[in-house]
Order: structure tokens, then sequence, then C-alpha cells
């Protein structure tokens, strides 16, 4: 018997909800055959079968969540009951004990300990699993490679330890009531149930702030020139019935030069364990789109690659999946840097919390006419505002400033960005 568990559809989830069964029990399942839809904080994504046989049960009905490594199904591809029929034959008396299950939660706290065999761990995660007594075999890891970080481990750690004396009689659990929302006449509130991608969204950002050490850069430009160059790229795209650009499009083009520029930038941090950090020679650029189902981050990969042409369709592209619920895994991944910007509402500045794994993020505002002295006379100018929030273990206030400063330079010299 294959156990189904809840699989890790993208970088960022930590569980994902039932949406509706392909299969059941009884059906035959070959390999590609699309099993389940699951809906994980970013998208709906369809989980194929790997192997053949007959589903033999659904453990999660529709609509139900639960979180990454729990058993969804059980699939009978004959297996057990050929084992069953030889242990009966030849030693009747022997029972059959599966062999393939990974221990998780309160079990796992009492399994062997770490053994070290073809795992790949981050030295802090070989000091937990011994300090706790966790067995780390079946840990799906979601840093660099399949690397297990600290942040895999949160499921077993808050799993309660086994008690020390097994023959003694188990106390009853104490009720603990699920925190309750004041709800009063006074304040005329109500409780409003949070969707699976809210939830996901305020435990990792709330990690994030509380464990990355956030430094704050902001920066200035002039946009007149950025605005006029793109008035005028525009005009000329309508023309011949091309598709526009943005504000957005030429930022986020001017931030992979300037990544290219600056590759300490384009890093992440791997664990206070670690002596080295993960510096990427690829320029992925993650654009937070606000969609009706919550904020999500499609990536524009080896953005530093593409035209300014391709950036802007690719953009839209991926904004309109966001608003369907359709990126893939791939589309959601992998990024390196992220721009967030608020222009489009009115907002002139900002900070933004970064997205781990990445190492830094751009809150960009809107465009605003202002006065400003330009050789020695006031005129009124484009200025746009933008702020770097960095991750201040790898990245420095010079270092951010330098970034910033390069930035700047395009975005003041915007036909460079179309070249």
């Amino acid at each position: 018997m294959i156990e189904i568990t809840m699989p890790r559809l993208s970088d960022t989830m930590e569980e994902g909800t039932i949406a509706t069964w392909h299969k059941h029990p009884g059906d035959a399942v070959s390999p590609g055959d699309v099993l389940v839809e699951i809906e994980t904080d970013k998208a709906t994504m369809e989980y194929e079968a790997y192997e053949a046989g007959t589903l033999a049960d659904i453990l999660v009905p529709e609509g139900e969540t639960v979180v990454i490594g729990t058993p969804i199904a059980r699939l009978d591809d004959g297996r057990a009951t050929a084992a069953r029929a030889s242990a009966s034959s030849s030693a009747p008396e022997t029972a059959t004990v599966p062999t393939h299950a990974t221990p998780t939660g309160a079990a796992a706290r009492g399994a062997s300990p770490l053994t070290g065999e073809r795992l790949i761990a981050s030295p802090l995660v070989r000091k937990l699993a011994r300090e706790n007594h966790l067995d780390i075999a079946g840990v799906r890891g979601s840093g660099p490679g399949g690397r297990i970080v600290r942040r895999d481990l949160d499921a077993l750690l808050a799993s309660p330890a086994p008690t020390v004396d097994e023959t003694a009689p188990t106390p009853a659990p104490l009720a603990t009531p699920a925190p309750t929302p004041v709800t009063d006449d006074r304040r005329g509130s109500r409780a409003v149930e949070m969707s699976s991608a809210r939830r996901v969204i305020a435990r990792r950002l709330g990690e994030s702030a509380r464990t990355i050490p956030h430094f704050f850069v902001t920066a200035v430009a002039d946009a007149s020139a950025l605005v006029a160059a793109r008035t005028e790229l525009n005009s000329q795209l309508r023309a011949v019935g091309r598709p526009t650009v943005s504000i957005n499009d030429l930022l986020v083009r001017a931030c992979a030069l300037a990544l290219g520029d600056h590759p300490l930038v384009n890093a992440s941090y791997v664990d206070d364990a670690s002596t080295t950090m993960l510096v990427h020679d690829r320029v992925n650029i993650g654009v937070a789109v606000a969609s009706p189902h919550g904020l999500v981050v499609p990536v524009i990969t080896d953005a530093n690659t593409k035209s300014l042409a391709q950036l802007a369709a690719e953009s839209k592209s991926l904004a309109a999946l966001a608003h369907d619920k359709k990126l893939s895994l791939e589309q959601m991944s992998g990024g390196t840097f992220t721009i967030s910007n608020l222009g489009m509402f009115g907002v002139e500045q900002f900070t933004a919390i970064i997205n781990p794994p990445e190492g830094a993020i751009l809150a960009v505002g809107a465009t605003r006419l202002e006065p400003t002295v330009v050789d020695g006379t006031i005129v009124v100018r484009s200025t746009l505002r933008y702020t770097l929030s960095a991750d201040h273990r790898i990245i420095d206030g010079a270092l951010a400033a330098q970034f910033l400063r390069t930035l700047t330079t395009y975005v003041e010299n915007p036909w460079s960005l179309v070249a």
C-alpha cells in the first residue's frame, strides 16, 4: 500500500486544501493520471500519480486543509496483498510490518536520532535534530538543492514530546480553546475567516519581520525623463499595434541591470551556523501582484537578459495568470529579488518586508509633480521615491546605497533601458 501525502507544490507552501478529487476509491490509477486538484497559498494545481494501482482510500475530503506531509490517500499497488499472501503461506505466525512509513509529529520525536544517510541539512538543523531527538529522514528540504533548513523543522519542533514513562496512565488532555476574536456591539466587529493564502502570508511575513534584521534605504529620482520616454515609446508602440509598457516594466529592467552591476545584492542568507552565503548568478525578479486571491509574487526569470518589450509582455501574462489563480510552481519559484509597487494606488513611499530567502525587496511609490531646484532655478519635475529593504546580515548600508545610486542613474537616463 502506497501512502500519498500532501505534497509541497510551491516554495512557500506550508499547507494545502483539497479542491477536487478526480479519482475515487476503487478507481484504477496509472502514472500521469490526475489524482486531485490542490489549492495552495498561490494557485490551484493538479497533482498526478507517480505509480500504478487502485485508489484504496481517500483520507482527506474535498474542502479540508492539511499541512504538508499529511497522508491524504492510499494507493493499493498490489504489493501488500502479495506480501501478505506470501507470508501466510510460508510463515503464518509472522506479522507483516510496513517499512515505508515516515514518522511525523510526536512519533518522529521518539524515533531514532539523525543517521545522516543521504541527507542534505544545515549544521543548525543537525544540531536541533540531535538536541530534540528528531528523525528528519522524511523531512522535505525547502532550501537550495533540497537542503533542509531551520524552517523545515517547525512542524516537528511544535509537536509534543512523548512522556518518559510509557507505562504510566495518560492524563486527560487539557482542552485549549482556539483564540476567539473579541466581537462586541460597541466595536461592531465580526469574525471573518481568512483564506489559506492570507494565513500563509501572515506566517511567512511575520517570520521574516522577526528573524531578518531589515535595513531601509530610500532614494528620490528625477523621473521626468522616465515619464517622457515612456510616453514617447508607448506612442510609437501603439502606432504599430504593439503592447505598451508601464513604469513598473521600466523599473524591472532598471533593477535587473543594477543587480548585474551589484551582484552581492542578488544574494541570500543561509543560516546562523553557515559560513557562506548564496550569491545568485541568475537575476530572477519577483513582481508583487495584488490579485483577488491575495498577494502573489510571480517571477520573471533571467530578467537581465530580456528586452524591455519581453519584460512587459511577460509581466502582463503573469499578472493575468495570478488574477485567475493559474500560476504554475515554476512561475512562482526561484526569485532572487522582488519589486513591490504601490504607485498605482497613490502611495508616495513605504517600506516592504523581505520575501525569504531573498536578500532584498524594493518598495516603489508613485511619481509626483514637485518643485525641484535645477541649476539654481525652481522648476516642477516628476519625482519617484523608492525604498530598498535589505537583509543587514549580508547587505550593509554602503552596498545598499551604491545599488540605489546605480538604479537612480538608470531611472534618470531611461533610454539606456531600451537599448
